[in-house]
């Protein structure tokens, strides 16, 4: 049986809050958002605090990363911010491993979730000129340090480092994510709705790489107009198709709705389809 679990809703004013809907729900974990204030690594280093709530719960925890991690900016004060929010991330997530043990699925690795830092682009006049295009063999390096630091902050534990879809992946981050994947300590997260807003574009090289799919960010959405995040059932995605696929790489499943309400039908949906029990 899938494990599904719930996002950081905006609606939940505190940790608290998101830990009793999804309690309520009978979903498995939270994928705690780290663009929330309330999430920053200071907070979730608060650790006592996490395993206390969740143990009372029954759940577990993600993370999913900050969007505007960079870890490939020309600014190296800017990076080392953000390679030590990586590494004290890590630090937490190690710590949580017991609930995940206890709570979840042991043959699951525990994941934080990542975006992919599109950078800045000079605009010409007849073009787009991509600053990490222009400067890859800079870029490249930066992950080259990303790839080994994670590595070794990782070491033996159970947790992966998944970078997830969203308006398409350009060609030179497909080229440093097939880097980040020679390494066993990452993996890819497919959000099904994202997928579909831009068309499916980003499919066939996700599909490509399906061995290492761990994690899904699971809504609905459509193509025209271009819509995610929907509750399951709103939108035209063939979710059964994406399920069976998560089903098959026995990947983790965020119900990555935005509203409790959304949630809430999304949860009804998958019981009415006998993917929960």
């Amino acid at each position: 049986m899938l494990q599904f679990g719930m996002p950081t809703l905006i609606e939940n004013k505190t940790l608290e809050d998101n830990i009793s809907l999804c309690k309520e729900l009978g979903l498995k974990f939270i994928e705690l958002n780290m663009n929330f204030p309330e999430y920053q690594v200071e907070q979730l280093e608060n650790t006592d605090r996490l395993l206390k709530l969740a143990d009372e719960a029954g759940i577990y925890f993600t993370i999913h990363l900050d969007e505007n991690l960079n870890i490939a900016d020309f600014n190296s004060l800017v990076t080392g911010a953000y390679l030590e929010t990586v590494q004290r991330s890590i630090a937490v997530m190690k710590k949580l491993l017991p609930l995940r043990d206890k709570y979840g699925d042991s043959t699951q690795p525990l994941t934080l979730n990542m975006h992919m830092h599109h950078g800045i682009y000079i605009t010409l006049p007849d073009k787009k000129v991509q600053m990490y295009d222009r400067d890859f063999d800079t870029y490249m390096k930066s992950f080259a340090t990303f790839r080994t630091l994670v590595s070794e902050w990782i070491g033996e534990d159970d947790i992966l480092v998944v970078v997830e879809n969203t308006d398409g992946f350009r060609d030179y981050e497909k080229k440093s994510i097939e880097y980040l994947l020679e390494s066993p300590k990452f993996g890819l997260t497919w959000d099904i709705g994202h997928s579909k807003a831009i068309g499916e574009k980003d499919v066939p090289y996700i599909l490509e790489h399906r061995d290492r799919l761990v994690h899904f960010h699971i809504h609905d959405g459509s193509e025209n107009p271009p819509k995610n995040h929907l509750a399951l059932g709103d939108g035209e995605i063939d979710l059964q198709d994406r399920l069976s696929l998560a089903e098959s790489r026995n990947a983790r499943c965020v119900l990555e709705t935005k509203t409790i309400e959304a949630l809430r039908k999304s949860v009804k949906w998958l019981g009415d389809k006998g993917r929960m029990s």
